[in-house]
């Protein structure tokens, strides 16, 4: 149990194997429920999970942990993270656990774990955690638990985003594509928005086990930008796997991802006076062209580490009521302190109603040509200790000066490093991100 188990969106790995496997999985739940009984003699634990085929048999493992440690867990079935992290924060949990792997294949798995204020558990609670997890692993917690899931879970959470809605906004009539990614979102959200009157296609929303984010979803939303025009949408949304994230297309199919989506909902609460502190969270990903967009509409882009519980800290800290990441992952925090795919397709959906088409919100955005190289590495050493690396970075920096960003750093959740580059030309998008990438090679590939 020495390696760390958490990175920067839970645990993750490959279900059956360490730290997924059945001991390691009880040890969690018998561990979060002994945290927790510091402050409650039988803590409830909602559990709720995304549609891998691994999800059940994981669940039961936790809840046998829990179980053993005198807590309560309770099954909220399929269901999304910011639907559990809601339901966990507006009522009687403890906290909450979601088996889910997010966007990655259904071949990964993971788990989530979300605090009674309905966010991710502070590093210093992760790491006495850990500690404990380490120190229970052995101990005998008895059959896995089969716990059937409440319904009634749901529907509370469908009250929810359905008053969420921007006052004024109508969306009785809205043809709306939605991509639910064979995921969490495939009954909730044609749900959601059928009950608003909106038309809805739905389109991967057949889960099997095993095609969750297969070729769909927010990282694949193709599909998704095809379908709006061939059935004349006025907008589409492609989910992941655990609907915290929202990628966006235009009545046109052209693709709107976080940057346009914070771009829209800035000059959105801006014009009604209720941008607080005048800012938007967002990270080192962030593209120079949305930067350069709210500096137009007099308003900041405050970066921070890639991560949605860094954009939070950030916004807890400054005051700062909108944040979110690239990716699609939004934060409206005076609704939610998650980030909440379901709700952000519902504000831009209210948008929309309300001023028109997604393209007219985001007009004046110019995306500068960026490009993310993955590479896999065989270990994480610190990247300025690498001689190669530190070289090409340098080289790269000085060649861009002030046209263009690097970012360089490794995936909180996978063997890899990431190379960003940003810049007015495409070419030298290319040049320097392949030298980056060359220079990791040769020093941690894999």
């Amino acid at each position: 149990m020495s390696d760390r188990l958490f990175g920067t969106d839970g645990i993750r790995g490959t279900p059956g194997t360490h730290p997924l496997d059945a001991r390691t999985l009880r040890a969690v739940g018998r561990a979060l429920g002994e945290g927790l009984r510091a402050d409650a003699p039988r803590p409830r634990v909602l559990i709720g999970m995304d549609t891998r085929e691994s999800g059940p048999r994981i669940a039961r493992d936790l809840a046998a942990g829990l179980a053993a440690a005198g807590a309560a867990p309770v099954s909220a079935g399929v269901i999304t993270t910011p639907g559990v992290a809601h339901l966990v924060r507006e009522s009687d949990f403890a906290a909450g656990l979601v088996v889910s792997a997010s966007h990655n294949p259904w071949t990964d798995n993971g788990i989530k774990l979300i605090s009674h204020a309905g966010m991710k558990f502070p590093d210093e609670f992760e790491a006495a955690l850990e500690a404990r997890i380490a120190s229970t692993a052995d101990s005998p917690d008895g059959d896995a638990i089969r716990l059937e899931p409440d319904p009634q879970f749901k529907e509370i959470y469908l009250r929810f985003l359905r008053g969420r809605v921007i006052p004024g906004a109508n969306l009785a009539g809205m043809k709306i594509v939605l991509d639910c990614a064979n995921g969490a979102a495939s009954r909730i959200g044609p749900a959601l928005f059928r009950s608003l009157d909106a038309e809805v296609a739905a389109i991967h929303d057949r889960p099997d086990g095993r095609n969750i984010n297969a070729g769909c979803g927010s990282l694949h939303p193709e599909s998704m930008q095809k379908k709006v025009v061939e059935c004349g949408a006025a907008l589409g949304v492609a989910f992941d796997g655990d609907a915290d994230r929202a990628i966006f297309a235009a009545a046109s199919g052209k693709r709107v991802d976080g940057d346009g989506i914070l771009l829209a909902a800035a000059r959105w609460l801006n014009t009604a006076g209720a941008l607080k502190g005048g800012a938007v969270v967002g990270t080192t990903m962030a593209n120079l062209g949305l930067e350069r967009a709210l500096e137009a509409e007099g308003l900041r882009l405050v970066r921070v580490p890639v991560g949605d519980r860094y954009v939070l800290e950030e916004m807890l800290r400054s005051g700062a009521n909108l944040g979110g990441e690239q990716s699609g992952h939004i934060i409206f925090l005076d609704d939610a302190p998650a980030g909440d795919g379901l709700l952000t397709a519902l504000k831009i959906a209210s948008l929309v109603a309300l001023r028109g088409p997604l393209e007219e919100l985001v007009r004046g955005l110019k995306i500068y040509p960026q490009t993310i190289v993955n590479v896999r590495v065989r270990a994480k050493p610190p990247l300025e200790s690498l001689p190669a690396v530190a070289a090409a970075l340098a080289e790269a920096e000085r060649a861009l000066g002030a046209s263009g960003r690097i970012v360089l750093r490794y995936s909180g959740t996978e063997p890899l490093a990431r190379v960003m580059v940003e810049a007015e030309r495409a070419e030298d998008v290319a040049r320097w991100s392949e030298s980056i990438a060359a220079a990791l090679r040769s020093s941690l590939g894999v």
